[in-house]
């Protein structure tokens, strides 16, 4: 390849439920995080990676950041946003077209301590009755910090995105390219496999079960034509589990249905998935139990 080759890292902070996951993958192109309408879906650093003629940007998808300690793992996901953004070359923060909120201060905090450039994405445009409402919003947004671009988009529908891409790649530094061009995460096909369980978990039900759940991957077999999934699903209480089976099990069936029909298409090959729901009480405030769940600062 000749000419300027263009490569760096790009965080996307913002409060939980910005829309950080739904823009990493509208920016790669393939499905590298889960989503929901539910805040806090995301729950780990996970890197998108984008490849074109000139150019590699690797997106670092990050939980959203809010106030308050919580329990440990709540914790565990402020520390893996803020840490997420030492050594990168563009912080995006993200908000949504309503405007500023106190739930956008602590990412706001964040960016305001970043040396490098900071990008505004005001996302959800397609909400808007009337895009006049965007002008003020941006004004106001001038005087919160010096921001270096400030993109209106819409990661849902797409509108803006590519904007938001040609702005990020003039101010990434000339350097060869720090993956393969076919790599498009940081992440395993086995770790993936447990997202798109919780995926449909945080889809599919009410407000205390998505929160209260984690998903082990037991086993994951690959055959030629066919991979064999084992998954548990932890919950904290008896009710929940409860509620996570339904009637004659015919909850958890549709889990696991959705979620094989989801791995298929991730994976480009036919799953076998097996789901088990197992109680462990306050797994999500135990530090040995997150560590083997993947929660740990290291991952």
């Amino acid at each position: 390849m000749t000419g300027v080759f263009r490569c760096g890292f790009v965080a996307l902070i913002g409060r939980p439920n910005a829309g950080k996951s739904t823009l990493l993958n509208r920016l790669v192109g393939q499905k590298v995080s889960i989503t929901s309408r539910r805040p806090q879906t995301t729950r780990h650093r996970i890197l998108g990676i984008h490849n074109e003629s000139g150019a590699q940007i690797v997106y670092v998808d990050t939980p959203g950041l809010h106030a308050g300690e919580g329990n440990t793992m709540n914790r565990y996901m402020n520390r893996a946003a803020t840490g997420s953004v030492e050594g990168v070359d563009v912080v995006v923060l993200m908000i949504t077209a309503r405007g500023w909120t106190a739930a956008d201060e602590p990412a706001l905090g964040v960016a305001r301590r970043q040396r490098c450039p900071v990008i505004l994405a005001i996302n959800k445009i397609d909400r808007l009755e009337n895009r006049t409402a965007l002008l003020p919003l941006i004004e106001g947004s001038r005087a919160r910090l010096a921001f270096a671009e400030i993109v209106p988009l819409s990661a849902q529908t797409g509108e803006g995105v590519d904007e938001l891409a040609r702005c990020l790649r003039r101010y990434l530094p000339e350097q060869p390219a720090h993956f393969p061009d076919d790599q498009i995460s940081d992440r395993s096909d086995r770790f993936m496999a447990g997202e798109l369980v919780r995926e449909q978990i945080f889809r599919g039900y009410g407000q205390e079960v998505p929160y209260a759940a984690a998903v082990e991957i037991a086993q994951f077999k690959e055959e030629p034509k066919l991979i064999r999934i084992e998954a548990v699903i932890w919950v904290e209480k008896t009710g929940q589990k409860a509620i996570l089976i339904g009637k004659g099990g015919s909850r958890l069936k549709e889990v696991g249905r959705r979620a094989r029909l989801a791995m298929q298409k991730q994976f480009g090959r036919k799953v076998h998935l097996e789901l088990w729901v197992k109680v462990r009480a306050g797994w999500a405030d135990d530090v040995r139990t997150l560590r083997s769940l993947g929660y740990s600062d290291e991952s």
